[in-house]
């Protein structure tokens, strides 16, 4: 890596922000979080490695990303510190490259991290172990490692999902969805040589058999071909839950959450059950032939949520044993697959595809199911566009090992949001900056990563579009660093009110035409300037829970004790982490960290917002299947 002085970085710093290579730490940041980075820079492959700053923090208080120089009062202490935990902390001694220098007047730590020799990969935390002992870079963030990351680290190249399934036999195969295959396939192509194979023959030449046992299905060949039967008694939890739920919260009537269907069953028939369950539930003209999955509609592309369907059962991570959830609100539809991006997540909808079931891919492929070179998200996002409907947004989250597509059910921008957005016409607001409007008044709040997925845009443009809207009133800053989030500005909470159609208010006539009528499925616009639920203070504490608190020790090392306890504080209702720290007498990002983030991959949690993790008001409940304990 080549040679930079703490001069040149800073300079970097404020003309490209952080990325892969570079990270600036403010002197405030946990010793912790310096050592994830050294992790990340030398575990990631063909990084080549990094440079952290020590001393350097961005300004919040410009509109423009801005970095300044932060004075370290004692860097012979802070050299010794870091070197110390270098050499003790890892697997193996890690030996960077450390300098003192200055920075217009202001004394700077420089750090230089090599990546380290594939032979010695992965580098990891000694009292944390592998997988989630160790990081790697992923765009300007540090993420904990998982299985599939400890594949590239000790070069396995076979996929899961040619996994023997000991038992197995070709009694197991659904004869309906081989016969589904080749009527896809023919459609597609005709003469294509596979067409013409016995069914023993064919899913030998899908990858759908054991190499070493012809007669015994692996993975790819379960899911994509196997029965329901045989699906249950080897994979109990793959599977798709489609779950309907009143209202656009988890959780408004702990009496009667929600209804639900399991579904399970061969991918090829699984997909199209689910495509018509989903369209049954639909707004009045949404309407599908039998054995196809496209439709004209006047509202949600038929298209853009077969994608994000088949997005998920093809990269979903069999690793794991949860089922995906498709979730219905009122205003949205949420699909949550196990197994977070292999792509990251500023290079979504990008050309080019990193799949996780290769021999899954290749089938949906073939069979014109999914879209090919990693085009599926970008065809989403121009479908939804096209139909004048909010874009889809993303998330991926590496700790939780979870990814989420969200396809709002609302039209921007239709008559009703260009009549509300006249109230603004003086600032002169793009596009993107209306739609980030809306998105706040549906929402509630919204953060960079939202705000850059719908408009296809760069970090920088998207922090100057919602500074700007800040310096307006219109938008208020929260949180810090990385998780800062926007809720409604002092003018967007005292303009809230959202004019009826009748209303006299003439919008452009440039822009009358955007969208067609839909139905209304969202609810009133709420009041902006309060929260839905006061979660103020802490909820009170029955007697006997408060003596269970009481008499844990200062150093608990029952993890299942306290996770109880927390189970019984979120039972009464909405909990917010501080006030869980709070009650347990600890700090709120241990608590976080050690318990609440394990409780919510487990189920055992819930978030109140789970359409926006970085919530201003986000909360905790107890899973209704652990209520009763």
């Amino acid at each position: 890596m080549e040679e930079y002085s703490a001069k040149d970085l800073f300079d970097l710093l404020n003309q490209q922000d952080e990325c892969d290579w570079i990270e600036a730490k403010g002197g405030k940041e946990s010793s912790h979080s310096v050592m994830e980075t050294v992790c990340a820079f030398a575990n990631e492959p063909g990084l080549g490695g990094g440079y952290i700053i020590l001393g350097i923090a961005e300004d919040k208080t410009t509109l423009f990303p801005q970095y300044k120089s932060v004075n370290i009062d004692d860097p012979d202490k802070s050299q010794r510190d870091f070197v110390t935990q270098c050499s003790s902390m890892f697997n193996i001694p890690i030996r960077p490259k450390v300098s003192v220098e200055t920075v217009y007047g202001n004394t700077v730590v420089k750090i230089k991290v090599d990546e380290l020799p594939a032979n010695q990969k992965p580098l990891f935390f000694k009292n944390e172990g592998l997988p989630h002992g160790a990081y790697r870079r992923v765009g300007p963030t540090d993420q904990k490692c998982t299985e599939d990351d400890l594949r590239i680290f000790y070069t396995d190249f076979k996929s899961y999902d040619t996994t023997p399934v000991p038992g197995t036999s070709l009694n197991d195969v659904d004869e309906h969805a081989l016969k589904r295959y080749r009527s896809l396939r023919e459609k597609v192509n005709p003469t294509a040589e596979e067409l013409s194979y016995d069914d023993q023959e064919l899913l030998e030449s899908l990858g759908c058999l054991n190499k070493q046992n012809k007669n015994e299905l692996n993975l790819a060949g379960l899911v994509l071909f196997g029965t329901s039967k045989a699906l249950r008694s080897n994979f109990p939890m793959i599977r798709v839950d489609y779950i309907r739920v009143p209202g656009n919260q988890w959780v408004e009537d702990p009496d009667n959450r929600f209804t639900t269907i399991d579904m399970r069953g061969p991918l090829l028939t699984l997909l199209f059950r689910l495509i018509d369950a989903i369209n049954a539930d639909l707004p009045k003209g949404f309407l599908l032939s039998d054995d196809s999955l496209q439709a004209n509609s006047i509202g949600l592309p038929t298209k853009a949520l077969r994608e994000a369907i088949v997005n998920a059962i093809m990269h979903r991570s069999y690793r794991e044993h949860r089922p995906i959830q498709v979730i219905r609100y009122d205003n949205r539809i949420e699909i949550r697959n196990p197994g977070y991006s292999l792509k990251a997540e500023d290079r979504l909808g990008e050309p080019g595809s990193e799949a996780r079931n290769p021999f899954i891919a290749t089938v949906f492929h073939e069979t014109n199911l999914a879209e090919t070179k990693g085009s599926g998200i970008r065809a989403m996002r121009k479908l939804m566009d096209r139909a004048h409907l909010a874009p889809p947004t993303f998330e991926s989250d590496r700790e939780s090992n979870e990814f989420v597509t969200r396809l709002l059910l609302h039209h921007f921008l239709d008559e009703r949001d260009l009549k509300w957005l006249v109230q603004f016409e003086e600032f002169n607001l793009s596009d993107s900056q209306k739609q980030a409007l809306i998105f706040v008044r549906e929402v509630g709040a919204i953060d960079n990563h939202t705000h850059r997925q719908m408009s296809n845009m760069e970090v920088s443009k998207a922090s100057y579009e919602l500074r700007q809207l800040k310096s307006f009133d219109l938008l208020e800053p929260k949180g810090k660093g990385k998780a800062t989030y926007y809720v409604a500005g002092k003018l967007l909470k005292s303009k809230n009110h959202e004019p009826a159609l009748t209303e006299v208010i003439d919008a452009p006539s440039s822009v009358k035409d955007l969208s067609t009528p839909v139905q209304d499925l969202s609810t009133p616009v709420q009041d902006l300037s309060t929260p839905v639920q006061d979660l103020s203070t802490p909820p009170p504490i029955e007697e006997d829970l408060q003596k269970q608190i009481d008499l844990l020790n200062q150093r608990e090392h029952n993890t299942e004790k306290v996770k109880d306890i927390i189970r019984k504080i979120c039972q009464q209702g909405s909990v917010k982490a501080i006030h869980i720290a709070q009650l347990l007498g600890k700090r709120e990002d241990y608590i976080k960290k050690k318990y609440l983030s394990e409780m919510i991959k487990s189920g055992e949690l819930e978030y109140l917002y789970p359409e926006m993790i970085n919530h201003p008001e986000q909360a905790y409940l107890t899973a209704k299947k652990f209520n009763s304990q």
